[in-house]
């Protein structure tokens, strides 16, 4: 087994590294310096002196979603670079992993979106996000695309990050509430992936923590964890004049996973009481 892990340094490519240390699994992490795998050229180049892996894992994306909008380099991330990857992994006979999103969804149904329900991305950044996706499925049949949600963990800013962040200068916040899907860990989003990978039942599926909550019950969560004795205020998405579209309702159902695994993924409450323990902010 030889892996390949791109965009190794952020959340889930730190914790799929830690998951394969600890299981003792080779791999090689790369991330923009060693490999811009928006480059066709810098690919080519990269496959001609490393081309017998048997899994390659793309935990690249552009996630900025409002400067998605005016930035065409999103679909060269979202789009172009997992379609490549795929082609390679299919001159290699090497299995393919790639994220996607829950934005996918324009967030009317007001249920857990399954994996049969029909996207209608509402952003520049949902749209890469799903011609990423179509690109894969359609390109490379040893392919999983694997969905997610509001993903933290200890390698980068996230939304809990900034929470915390902001608990430590004011006083008084306001959360939006009309925002709901569910807060998934890095850690619990590489070990469930892992597993599926090996099952090589490929395919589309959706992977996140258990539990619903809206961004306001997420900080909620976080804030009564690290004891801030602030105001916290509820807010509405329009109120803040953002560039790009969200969808109010993008819960995911990992019921297909589970059923495949026949496990339980934690909630996301769970989720955020290990990764507080990780970062150091509560004691375990």
């Amino acid at each position: 087994m030889k892996i390949l892990l791109t965009g190794s340094n952020g959340q889930l490519g730190y914790d799929f590294q830690k998951l394969f240390d600890n299981l003792n699994i080779k791999y090689i992490a790369t991330d923009y310096q060693e490999l811009d795998i928006t480059s066709e050229e810098n690919l080519e180049k990269f496959f001609e002196k490393n081309n017998d892996f048997t899994h390659i894992i793309n935990c690249v994306g552009y996630n900025d979603v409002d400067k998605a909008e005016i930035d065409s380099n999103v679909f060269l991330v979202n789009e172009k670079a997992p379609r490549k990857l795929a082609e390679f992994s299919k001159r290699m006979n090497a299995i393919f992993i790639t994220y996607s999103t829950d934005f996918v969804f324009d967030g009317k149904k007001g249920m857990p979106y399954v994996e049969e329900d029909i996207p209608n991305p509402l952003s520049k950044y949902a749209i890469s996000k799903y011609k990423g996706e179509k690109a894969v499925l359609t390109d490379w049949e040893k392919s999983f695309v694997i969905r997610t949600s509001w993903v933290f963990g200890k390698a980068n800013n996230n939304f809990n990050t900034q929470v915390i962040n902001w608990s430590k200068t004011r006083d008084k916040l306001s959360i939006v509430d009309d925002q709901i899907s569910a807060p998934t860990y890095s850690k619990d989003l590489a070990e469930f992936s892992w597993k599926l990978i090996q099952t090589e039942q490929f395919g589309l599926y959706h992977i996140t923590n258990n539990g619903i909550a809206s961004k306001y019950e997420q900080a909620k969560y976080v804030l009564e964890k690290i004891g801030w004795k602030g105001t916290l205020e509820t807010a509405k998405t329009e109120d803040f004049n953002l560039p790009a579209k969200r969808p109010h309702f993008s819960k995911l159902s990992s019921e297909k996973v589970e059923r495949l695994l026949g496990e339980r993924i934690p909630d996301w409450k769970s989720g955020i009481d290990r990764y507080l323990e990780e970062i150091e902010i509560i004691k375990k």
